[in-house]
């Protein structure tokens, strides 16, 4: 076949046709709609039922296995005194006490927590009633802005109860010594709790009057 010879088809073919033929199925392609093989849509989440004592009462929820016990606590209880910050761990406002020790709740998923104890800030006293740290709070003026205040609260408590129990920290020299409510002792196991208010000498102070020792 010569240079200047007609394709077999008929069909005489260049670049520019070509190009713009492309375009046009590329077009039509993205307007399509696209249309799952062989598959059914996703089911829809299944809730778990979760038993757990929460300030010494007896609560059953069926909650999305995914919800936190954060948001347990808040949306699905009502405990709105335990505070979303970061969402991430990282400034202990949504601090609670399960089974006696003292976790970020933002972190941890309410199904596992089946048959725990669980104490929120309400849990800890009533305005007729206050819990001995939370009076401190108020004495001392540790509480300033308030948002960070329920886990500063929560943790404090559970602090001066791991010190007492001997549990260590990081700020013991001697980890086989029982360690003692020192300033430097609560500040170290405080350092999870950030307010962004800077009370926390103050706060030191609360912890301390309760403890009975020098901040």
């Amino acid at each position: 076949m010569s240079a200047n010879a007609a394709p077999a088809s008929g069909v005489e073919l260049s670049r520019r046709g070509v190009l713009m033929g492309s375009a046009a199925t590329a077009a039509a392609a993205g307007t399509a709609p696209l249309v799952a093989q062989g598959t059914s849509p996703s089911p829809a989440p299944i809730n778990l039922p979760v038993k757990m004592k929460v300030n010494g009462k007896p609560r059953e929820l069926k909650l999305d296995p995914r919800t936190t016990l954060l948001d347990a606590l808040r949306e699905h209880l009502q405990l709105t005194g335990t505070k979303k910050g970061c969402d991430h761990g990282q400034c202990g406002a949504c601090t609670v006490i399960v089974n006696g020790k003292r976790i970020n709740s933002c972190l941890s998923l309410a199904v596992m927590h089946e048959g725990d104890e669980v104490t929120t800030i309400e849990g800890l006293g009533t305005p007729d009633k206050l819990h001995p740290m939370q009076a401190a709070f108020i004495k001392h003026d540790g509480y300033q802005c308030g948002y960070c205040t329920p886990g500063q609260i929560c943790s404090a408590v559970a602090v001066l109860d791991e010190i007492k129990r001997g549990v260590p920290s990081h700020a013991q020299a001697d980890l086989t010594a029982a360690p003692g409510a020192t300033g430097e002792e609560m500040r170290e196991r405080m350092s999870g709790n950030i307010c962004r208010c800077g009370a926390y000498s103050n706060i030191a102070e609360a912890m301390a009057d309760v403890a009975g020792a020098s901040a």
